[in-house]
């Protein structure tokens, strides 16, 4: 019955743990899409100038 009882934590602090990791994993994905779309402009305008630079 010890058993039970000490080995019951150890299964939710991992599910706890992957709980944690999916939301970690969720907001960096967040960030992403965000520094994507805030700059996506800007990388837009400075590839099309390279590519004019290169094109002539």
């Amino acid at each position: 019955m010890l058993r039970v009882y000490v080995g019951a934590p150890r299964r939710d602090e991992k599910g706890a743990s992957a709980v944690e990791y999916g939301l970690l994993v969720a907001l960096i994905a967040a960030v992403i899409v965000l520094a994507v779309t805030a700059l996506g402009g800007t990388l837009n305008g400075i590839f099309e100038d390279t590519n004019d630079a290169i094109n002539g």
